[in-house]
């Protein structure tokens, strides 16, 4: 059995290594600051190809500077969004449903907001034209509104995310290409919000994959979601590694490094 204070030890002294490499970066959109956080890629190339990386509900999380970090290490710029901003941060998971809730609602604001990230991305170096768009959760819902809203991104790729938007809203062309992945038994997105997203995939000619990954729930990818399923979202050791695999595959197709 391991040893818990050394385990402990090791994951304090991990984190702290990876909170070295992350650079806080002070932007805005309007009068709301934000804090971002942006890792170089630790391979050299002329292609300069960036990620830009929304994180789940509760805003920049553990998980997401570990997902930084190790694309980092794949040869990509990356930048973490900040999308509540100074002074709204989440307290506890209450809050963030409500906050989460005012950006899904607010689409028009949420695609700003993470427009507002992509600029600060580019800004530190990456080509405008080589960029992808990743989230977990509730960024997952985010990077589905990055390609509803044209922004200059080759590809999107959704985490366990939402899906779904206003029925009322009109389908328009998407160009971005989109790779979803998705736990099969995850109980947040119901069966009929799965069949109108893949509807509007077909409606809007994109080119889209949608991967279903076996016994995995909501937030699989999440260390720190427990190990649960039936509370509905937990980790799932085997899924967040085939679904890094496939991340990769989809990144060298859209990107140039």
């Amino acid at each position: 059995m391991k040893n818990p204070i050394l385990f402990l030890f090791a994951s304090i002294l991990f984190s702290n290594t990876i909170s070295a490499q992350l650079k806080p970066v002070k932007y805005a959109d309007g009068n709301q600051q934000l804090n971002g956080l942006f890792i170089k890629s630790a391979k050299k190339s002329s292609q300069n190809p960036g990620i830009l990386l929304l994180p789940a509900w509760l805003g920049i999380d553990n998980a997401s500077k570990e997902i930084a970090s190790n694309l980092s290490k794949e040869g990509y710029n990356v930048f973490i969004a900040d999308i509540y901003g100074e002074g709204n941060y989440p307290k506890n998971t209450a809050d963030a449903g409500k906050q989460a809730g005012f950006y899904k609602k607010n689409y028009e604001a949420y695609q700003k907001r993470i427009n507002a990230a992509l600029q600060e991305l580019i800004k530190a170096g990456t080509n405008a034209d080589n960029i992808a768009a990743i989230g977990y959760c509730f960024g997952g819902t985010g990077v589905l509104e990055a390609a509803r809203g044209h922004l200059n991104v080759k590809g999107v790729v959704s985490f366990h995310g939402g899906l779904g938007k206003d029925a009322t809203r009109p389908a328009e062309p998407i160009s971005t290409k989109v790779l979803i992945c998705h736990g099969a038994d995850d109980p947040f997105e119901s069966k009929e919000e799965i069949t109108a997203f893949q509807q509007e995939m077909r409606d809007t000619k994109a080119d889209w994959q949608m991967i279903y990954y076996a016994n995995a729930v909501h937030s699989f990818t999440n260390p720190e979601a427990g190990n649960d399923n039936s509370k509905g979202a937990a980790y799932n050791e085997k899924a967040a590694k085939r679904s890094f695999e496939h991340l990769k595959i989809f990144l060298k197709e859209v990107l140039k490094k």
